[in-house]
């Protein structure tokens, strides 16, 4: 006997001699598995195996959705089916449950939703936080932000379609996402040690995935699309060659196929990941003191920017100490981009 978590609603032998009742007792389960209660199989005798041979393609969707392990973008799906998708674009005859219309929906949320956050980010970064006395410098670009945002848009564009991919998979329950804290093997303590496993797991993939990225093969290919920015806005963060922002994106799609981890958790982390990317290009350099060796801000990265082979670390600069690629950063030093910009104003007063 299997009991499934979904709407309150039985199902017994009934669905094996519905006859032409069969499609609407079966639409009643679908809409109940989507509101949220319990089906029950009520018969002892019933093998899963028969169930699934009796049934429709309908059952079988109802029961795959019921049995599977949802997934984060689960949330986001059902969100959008409910008050977007569902009433105002698809057609009556497109199941929610549908894998190729799925496909589709996880598009273009995807694509939305990484608009949203790197241009609405971005731009509060952008007026609020970033520096615009570094335009002056004279490593910045003549029409730099509008080539950044050009190309970061392009990139999540074409990103999209196997970041959905990884995402499709996510919502058919091949990851190893869970729902509740009571699914956990360590309740809460367990989801904490999750975040600081992703933080560190995350950390350690795109070290290594960027630092071969500057291998002299690769870069010129890749790489040095997002190099061009050598004084970064806010608006560079995203602006990378598509295959080179995958790449350094793959780590966080993987690790919940590897290791368990809370939806809402996952689908928090995946915003900050984007804004904290978009911290480390905003051009403000102050780290309070004690973290200076420990997290790598905009600070050290604009240190990567500027001289290459230093600082490649995402949050931390643990891997870059291990690696030899660390760089205190020049603008704690007195010699960052701010210093240049003040002594090249200074002589051009002198000269005057």
């Amino acid at each position: 006997m299997k009991q499934l978590n979904a709407a309150s609603l039985s199902i017994t032998e009934e669905i094996m001699s519905a006859g032409g009742q069969q499609g609407e007792l079966l639409s009643r389960a679908h809409n109940s598995l989507r509101s949220g209660g319990e089906i029950h199989f009520l018969s002892g005798e019933i093998q899963e195996e028969e169930v699934f041979k009796c049934g429709s393609g309908l059952l079988e969707s109802i029961l795959f959705e019921a049995m599977r392990q949802d997934c984060a973008m689960d949330h986001v799906l059902n969100t959008a089916d409910n008050y977007i998708f569902t009433p105002y674009v698809y057609p009556a005859t497109w199941p929610e449950d549908w894998a190729l219309r799925q496909i589709i929906s996880l598009w273009v949320v995807t694509n939305l939703g990484a608009l949203l956050i790197y241009l609405g980010f971005g731009a509060l970064s952008f007026y609020y936080v970033f520096d615009h006395k570094l335009m002056k410098h004279p490593h910045f670009l003549k029409d730099q932000v509008r080539k950044e945002i050009k190309l970061a848009t392009a990139s999540i564009f074409w990103m999209s379609f196997p970041t959905v991919a990884l995402f499709f998979w996510e919502v058919r329950g091949y990851s190893k996402l869970y729902d509740n804290i009571s699914e956990s093997c360590l309740g809460w303590p367990g989801m904490f040690l999750s975040i600081a496993g992703f933080l560190f797991f995350t950390d350690m993939c795109i070290y290594w995935i960027h630092r071969s990225l500057h291998h002299k093969r690769i870069y010129k290919h890749l790489h040095k699309q997002h190099h061009i920015f050598k004084i970064p806005t806010p608006f560079a963060s995203h602006a990378f060659h598509p295959l080179d922002g995958f790449l350094q994106s793959l780590p966080y799609h993987v690790y919940p196929f590897i290791f368990p981890l809370h939806k809402v958790v996952y689908l928090s982390l995946f915003v900050f990941v984007n804004i904290w990317t978009i911290s480390i290009h905003d051009g403000d350099y102050r780290i309070p003191g004690p973290l200076i060796f420990l997290i790598n801000g905009a600070a050290h990265h604009v240190d990567h920017h500027l001289f290459f082979n230093y600082n490649y670390g995402q949050y931390f600069t643990l891997w870059d100490r291990l690696g030899g690629s660390y760089r205190h950063p020049s603008a704690l030093l007195g010699k960052g981009p701010h210093d240049h910009i003040r002594k090249l104003m200074a002589e051009g007063a002198h000269t005057q």
